[in-house]
């Protein structure tokens, strides 16, 4: 059982030491990563750890890929699972994992993701024109810089031969990410913004603009944001953290898996631009009458397991 100290927190304490938490798990197991690299990668390789205009050497790509998948276990993973057992005791119960996702759900939010993409890639263009006031030109230059080099990184990462560095990227930018950050945001932080609002609303909202920012890729951060509300939604109707899970592991393993057939020419490229380009408007249109009608019928089919705002508050 956790600490009772702990258990009888308010919302505002809870979100601080959260924050606590996060921070600490992180930089322990960066410290522990970067110790266990050394035998891993040679201490040459960790005396001067890769930069971003490093990309074109594969043991560089090797040794960010180690460090990325630390990061998300410390960062992402580790700490909902303390956090829960001291605000809760019962680790599974707190985070929603108790309750499983029906087959039908978990089919439904499958074709919804694959459906939502076209409406997603006109988010995300119509995101990318943001522009800034001329007395903001230094921010915006440096918002522009920070989402190149992390499309550069992204396209580094994406880039393998074979079916093992697939599987690798799934695992690593699919598997662990859909894990951790829906622990974290819907599990615990969507959690404390509940009981704080009373609302789910705000919780789910509130949430899922933390969710985008901590990203800091500020040129996808509508889409991004969007699709947090979508999870936290997910959750709310079924009760069950697994199905806004199977929902981002398909959003983040789609994208895997079509860069890779991209890549191998297998798709063509013009792919990714469906629903942004003027040409294909209409296909973001049909995208967003069909998302509702998917959200409509997995709301429908979760009938009777949804959270209460009442029972979240209570705890």
């Amino acid at each position: 059982m956790g600490f009772t100290a702990f258990q009888g927190m308010k919302p505002f304490p809870q979100l601080m030491f959260s924050a606590f938490v996060i921070l600490v798990s992180f930089l322990a197991f960066l410290l522990i990563a970067m110790g266990l690299a050394i035998p891993l990668f040679g201490i040459s390789s960790m005396m001067s750890i890769p930069t971003i205009g490093d990309l074109g050497d594969p043991e560089n790509i090797r040794i960010l890929k180690y460090f990325q998948v630390v990061q998300s276990i410390g960062l992402f993973i580790v700490p909902p699972v303390i956090l829960a057992w001291l605000f809760h005791g019962k680790i599974a119960e707190y985070l929603y994992l108790k309750r499983n996702a029906t087959s039908t759900s978990i089919f439904l939010v499958a074709v919804l993701v694959f459906i939502s993409l076209p409406l997603i890639n006109f988010i995300g263009e119509w995101n990318t024109r943001m522009e800034f006031p001329e007395f903001l030109a230094g921010l915006e230059r440096w918002m522009k810089n920070a989402e190149e080099n992390a499309a550069e990184l992204t396209e580094a990462f994406l880039k393998v031969d074979g079916t093992s560095g697939l599987l690798f990227n799934l695992f690593m930018i699919a598997f662990l990410p859909a894990i951790g950050e829906e622990l974290l945001f819907r599990g615990v932080i969507q959690r404390i913004f509940t009981r704080w609002t009373r609302s789910h609303h705000w919780g789910i909202w509130i949430s899922a603009i933390l969710f985008s920012a901590l990203h800091i890729q500020f040129y996808g951060f509508v889409p991004r944001m969007l699709l947090g509300v979508l999870f936290g939604y997910l959750l709310v109707w079924s009760g069950s953290m697994w199905l806004p899970v199977v929902a981002h592991f398909f959003n983040n393993g789609f994208a895997v898996v079509a860069m890779y057939l991209i890549d191998k020419n297998v798709l063509n490229p013009g792919m990714e631009e469906i629903g942004a380009t003027s040409d294909s408007y209409y296909a973001a249109i049909l995208s967003l009458a069909l998302v509702f009608l998917l959200m409509f019928l997995i709301k429908r089919e979760n009938r009777g397991n949804e959270l209460q705002p009442a029972e979240i508050s209570s705890e």
